[in-house]
Parts: structure tokens; sequence; C-alpha cells
């Protein structure tokens, strides 16, 4: 395909400069914001894939211009041009980032309550090796397995052969965005509940990372809650984000946002984001020759895709296309980046505001059915909320029986505060 023009509208027309497509309603339900998210994140990943890996410079040259939708693949000859990978990334192919989101939800559909490092061991390790799906890149059916990065083949080497204990088994594995990539899910069996999402994320990051790594993870899926809060905006995103981040992620998030507040438009923003984010990452200015210290742990650095995606959301106030094509232009690891601002701007947004011809496109190509995972995690979350409100009662209860003269005397908590936010 070649680069689309114009700001393309869900019935294939061209929006005329300076306007933009219907807004989605005020406050999306649950239901809504699932499907937005987890729509909006495969979308993203779609859109990115092809120029992953790459300058905004060279993007422009590849393409004559910004990429401003489904774009080919890089190279014509995509299955011998990088022999490493050799993925037919591009046109509306899903990448490595919406295979995990699915598995997990899958584990979410086992268990169907609250995740722990365990549940990778016991129920994702093997669906990535032992059940052959669909795998766009590869077109064909294959182990997921046989398309994921090594970051994540480390969770079979050190889980399955390793017999490693799942709590600690991310420590030794290389620092990067491989944990975070995936956690929407968790943000959403949490929606509105920041803080319990990055616990959450925090508990089964540890299967796969460390570091920043795993701080990533956590921070990534308390966004995601934040973002299904009723009235989320992306600056209260960015606030709950900045309230529970930690050590160089915190750092890289305000570092980046600080110059996004000061942008409308991603064009004038690119190089600013990126030197924002320089000091924190490991991987250094050449993505695909990384420096001697890179994606090694450390409390100083921070991935990049994580806070450039909450710059984006920032810069296109949350608009699913300015944030997601701001994301994807940006280069280097976009695939990654324009996966989290997507999943940002569709929970904010609701399924309509992820375009609807790029999510037809993305389904038929990569032949997914993407409203299905929605659905599952959506029974998931209703289920998941059950069981917490009983154990929360039953904890009340109990507590209110060992302190029965105290409780009136207890402390007025503000809950009309974000969870998380400080």
């Amino acid at each position: 395909m070649t680069p689309q023009s114009g700001t393309p509208t869900p019935s294939g027309t061209t929006a005329p400069s300076g306007t933009s497509p219907s807004a989605p309603p005020a406050t999306p339900p649950l239901t809504d914001r699932i499907t937005g998210c987890l729509i909006g994140a495969a979308v993203g990943d779609a859109l990115g894939g092809p120029v992953e890996g790459y300058s905004p410079e060279q993007i422009v040259e590849r393409h004559g211009g910004r990429v401003s939708g489904i774009v080919g693949p890089w190279n014509e000859d995509w299955r011998t041009a990088r022999p490493l990978a050799p993925y037919h990334k591009g046109d509306g192919h899903v990448t490595d980032d919406t295979l995990m989101t699915h598995a997990l939800i899958r584990v979410y559909e086992q268990v169907r309550d609250h995740l722990d490092a365990y549940a990778v061991a016991d129920h994702l390790v093997p669906d990535l090796i032992s059940t052959p799906r669909w795998i766009p890149e590869l077109e064909a059916e294959a182990l997921p397995l046989q398309r994921i990065f090594l970051a994540e083949k480390w969770l079979v080497t050190r889980l399955h052969y390793g017999h490693a204990d799942p709590r600690e088994a991310g420590v030794g594995n290389i620092v990067n965005c491989g944990a975070a990539m995936y956690m929407a899910p968790v943000g959403l069996v949490n929606a509105a509940h920041p803080a319990a999402a990055y616990a959450e994320a925090i508990e089964v990051a540890g299967a796969h990372q460390s570091s920043y790594g795993r701080e990533a993870a956590g921070v990534f899926a308390a966004a995601v809650a934040a973002a299904c809060l009723p009235a989320a905006t992306p600056a209260s995103v960015v606030a709950a984000c900045l309230g529970l981040a930690k050590d160089g992620t915190r750092a890289a998030i305000e570092a980046v946002c600080a110059v996004a507040a000061r942008h409308r438009d991603t064009e004038s923003a690119l190089r600013g984001l990126r030197e924002a984010v320089a000091p924190f990452d490991t991987v250094g200015p050449h993505y695909r020759a990384p420096s001697l210290g890179a994606r090694r742990p450390s409390r100083l650095h921070s991935i990049e895709e994580l806070p450039i995606a909450l710059g984006m959301l920032l810069i296109g106030g949350g608009d699913y296309r300015r944030t997601v094509l701001g994301s994807v232009n940006y280069g280097r690891d976009c695939d990654s980046i324009a996966t989290m601002s997507g999943a940002l701007a569709g929970a904010l947004g609701g399924e309509t505001a992820v375009p609807a011809e790029w999510a037809r496109d993305v389904a038929e190509a990569s032949r997914l059915d993407l409203h299905a995972p929605a659905r599952a995690l959506t029974k998931v979350a209703y289920e998941v909320f059950a069981r917490d409100t009983e154990r929360r009662r039953a904890h009340e209860a109990a507590f209110i029986e060992l302190t029965p003269s105290q409780v009136t005397a207890l402390p007025v908590i503000d809950t009309q505060q974000p969870a998380g936010v400080r």
C-alpha cells in the first residue's frame, strides 16, 4: 500500500484540513473502553510495524512524506532482507505486541481472576509453545514462540526449561519494553484503579523483566486503568503515571511530557521528544546498532517507548489519529510506541475513537477477530470486580468486628482523587 494523504474518515473520504471526525461520547462505558483500548492497540501496532527501527528522516525518504495510514513493507523482499527477522511487517499485519496481548487475555480467560507471575509460568508459557495460531507476519500457522522476540523467548527458556522461580525469572533478561507492550489487559481488569493495575503488572512482569522494563510494565498498566476513569484526560493519565512511577521511569516521563506540553503538532515536537528521552534511553542514537550499555538494568534509565507514548497522547490531545500517527512517525520502536499510545487513546475515547477503516483493514489483513479478545476480557473484568467487591466487604466486616469502638473515629479519605495520584 502507499501512504495515505489528508485525514481519512471512517467512510473512506478525506476530511478537509482543520476538521476532524465526530467526537466519541464524553464518557464511554467500560465495555466500550475495553474494546477501544484493545483494538486501538492492535491498529497502532500494525501501523507502526513497517517503519519500526527507522528514523523520522528515513521514514520521510522511504514513503515520500509522513506515514498517514497503513503502508507496505519497508523492503519488498521482506522474507530475505533481514534474515534475523524475516517478517512481513506492513500491509496491516499486527506484530508480536498484539500476539502477546492476546495471549495474556487468554490467560485471564483461564484464571478468571487477578494474575501473578505463576500464571505466566502455568498458562502463558504453555500457550506460546503448544498451540499453533495464524501469525500474520509469517503468513502461516505457527507457534507464537516462532515469532516472538528474544526477550519473550526468555520466558520459555527460564520457566519451561530452567524451572526458575516465576517471581524472579525476569532477572537476567535484557531490559526493554517486552513486558510493558502487552500489559494493557492488566490495566483493563483493574479499570479505574491505577494503583491496583500497577501492583498486578509489577507482579506479573516479574516473570519476564527486571529493572526499568518491569517498572514500565507497571506504569503502562496503571496508565490504561487511569484512562478508564470517567473523567479521564491525557493530562490525568500522565498524572496517574507520575504518582506511581519510580526512578528513571518517572524522570523520563516528566522530561518527555514537559516537552510535549509545549507542542500541539507532532512535526515540531519530534526532535525535542527524542532529546528529552535520550538521557534515559540505553539503546542510543542508532536504534539498529545499540550501544554497549544497552538494555542493562539501571535505576537511572527508562525504556523509550512508554514516555514517548505518553508524550504523543498529550500532543494529540487524546485524539486517536493524531496520537498514533505521531507515534508511528517518531520511528525507532514505533510499533510498540503506537501500541501503547493507541491503547490509551482507545481507552479514553472508546471504539469509535479508532478509525473504522483502519480497524477493518487490520483485522482482515491479520486474519484476526479484533472484537473477540475484547468481549472475552470484558467478561473477566466484570467477574474480577465482583470478586474484589466480595473480598473487600469481607475485609471490612472483619475489620469492623476487630475494632468496634474505633470505626467511627477512622479518618475520612478523599475518594474523588484518582487512585495512585499524589
